[in-house]
């Protein structure tokens, strides 16, 4: 099933490439980047609702990343919102557009030889899948965040959920706007029932044996 979205996804991309465009390989490529550092390059993707824990967690794991010796780097989504993508809205068409940027600098960041780490609530299930083709399914890992939206709601540190409830923010996820679930998760967290430290330290069994060259 999953091979078969990706095939459709591709050549969908394929369609729309623009055919004057010819990249060029770089002389240095990720195997010598990899080698140079000591470790694979793959991408932690964290997804889940707003006040699930991905920001913090993302956070917490490239700290302790950093002091194992390994080089890694953190895409926060509201970090994105106010640089790379600060042009998009929320409709379903600037999420998209918004993942398919951050999955392409991932991929250059991956072909650089660091581990990524995205912290992105990246509600909609085709637009992970595309990431997932566009960084490569050997170094991409998905790590679903789950938590209940009444916790996330008391959570709610940012005061969003209060602002969606009142109407002073529209197209929401959990509120008025869709969150779907990863089917087939590197990682399923349930972050209501592990403390931020424990969380890391799973995501840290799964991912240290991913990055041995």
């Amino acid at each position: 099933m999953r091979t078969s979205v990706y095939f459709v996804l591709f050549n969908q991309w394929n369609l729309h490439k623009p055919k004057h465009i010819h990249p060029f390989k770089n002389r240095i490529g990720p195997g010598e980047r990899q080698q140079l550092n000591g470790h694979r390059a793959v991408t932690v993707w964290l997804t889940g609702l707003s006040g699930s824990g991905k920001s913090t967690l993302a956070q917490a794991l490239d700290v302790h990343l950093y002091a194992l010796g390994y080089r890694s780097y953190v895409l926060d989504g509201d970090n994105l919102r106010s640089g790379l993508s600060a042009d998009l809205g929320f409709s379903s068409a600037d999420r998209q557009e918004n993942i398919r940027r951050v999955s392409e600098v991932a991929k250059m960041m991956n072909d650089s030889g660091l581990i990524t780490i995205i912290a992105l609530i990246s509600p909609i299930r085709k637009d992970r899948l595309q990431a997932r083709e566009t960084i490569g399914g050997e170094r991409f890992l998905e790590v679903f965040t789950d938590c209940p939206l009444e916790v996330c709601e008391k959570r709610d540190v940012k005061g969003l959920y209060r602002k969606a409830r009142n109407g002073e923010i529209t197209e929401f996820t959990g509120i008025d706007a869709p969150y779907e679930a990863p089917h087939q998760p590197e990682l399923h967290l349930r972050t209501d029932q592990h403390s931020p430290e424990e969380s890391v330290m799973l995501i840290l069994e799964m991912l240290l044996p991913k990055l041995q060259l």
